[in-house]
């Protein structure tokens, strides 16, 4: 049975007194599924796959936390288990299918179940987020914050040409200042996922509940092959992010 003790651990704060004008979150950031839940009935080949988390954004997110002083909170557990992305209500919190993937262990899951995983993993993401983002807070830092993701290059057969998507709920103000720099790659605006996607929901509830300036960067993983391949996109994502970060500090000195 999934408790405390057989869950492990679920979540973790990076640099939580950084100082930089950034708190960088990456939920999908590992594939990790409790023992206890015996790989959720995935096959060994599927262990891995994208489905599972979303390969290269933690080594992204952690190059772009550091590089801007910020605090990074990111999962320790798998989406399949629970996708910290998703409110407790939603079926893809705890899906029986992504994309191709059969998930069995997410079959026929009660009541109970459910709020089990939600107690263990959701509501302790969220604490963390908000109490790093509450203490920001006390010190009146700015703060904007920032998702980490990658996505797929096929999706049900189609594929993607979206290089970099900068994704955004309906505050825009970050990923507007964002799109109006100069790209190196195929940058487009909520693409391959938007809001209709349900997949806003931590910029909702962390940085448009707040008011606190949001956004959600996917990259393509066939561009993330390697450590070294991460470090170069993140420093492509900085180039877009550091101005943007500027021209919105310019403005709050104005206000």
């Amino acid at each position: 049975m999934l408790s405390e003790t057989t869950i492990g651990e679920v979540v973790r704060i990076c640099n939580a007194e950084g100082a930089g004008d950034v708190v960088v979150i990456c939920e999908h950031a590992s594939p990790r599924i409790p023992e206890v839940l015996d790989g959720l009935g995935l096959s060994a080949a599927n262990r891995q796959a994208h489905a599972v988390w979303d390969p290269g954004a933690l080594t992204m997110a952690k190059h772009i936390a550091e590089a801007l002083d910020g605090p990074l909170v990111h999962a320790e557990i798998s989406r399949l288990v629970y996708d910290i992305n998703r409110p407790p209500e939603a079926a893809a919190a705890m899906p029986v299918k992504s994309e191709l993937v059969e998930v069995p262990g997410n079959v026929d899951l009660t009541r109970d179940d459910r709020e089990i995983r939600t107690s263990l993993i959701y509501k302790p993401f969220c604490k963390a987020v908000t109490d790093v983002l509450d203490a920001r807070a006390t010190r009146d830092q700015f703060t904007a914050i920032v998702t980490i993701h990658s996505f797929t290059p096929v999706y049900y057969g189609e594929n993607r040409p979206t290089e970099i998507g900068i994704l955004h709920d309906t505050d825009s103000r970050l990923a507007d200042a964002m799109l109006a720099q100069p790209a190196s790659r195929r940058t487009d605006r909520n693409m391959p996922y938007g809001p209709e996607d349900g997949v806003t929901h931590s910029l909702k509830i962390y940085g448009v509940e707040r008011g606190i300036a949001n956004v959600m960067i996917e990259v393509r993983n066939d561009l993330l092959g390697s450590d070294a391949d991460c470090a170069k996109l993140a420093d492509e994502l900085l180039q877009l992010l550091r101005p943007a970060l500027a021209q919105m500090t310019a403005g709050e000195a104005r206000t």
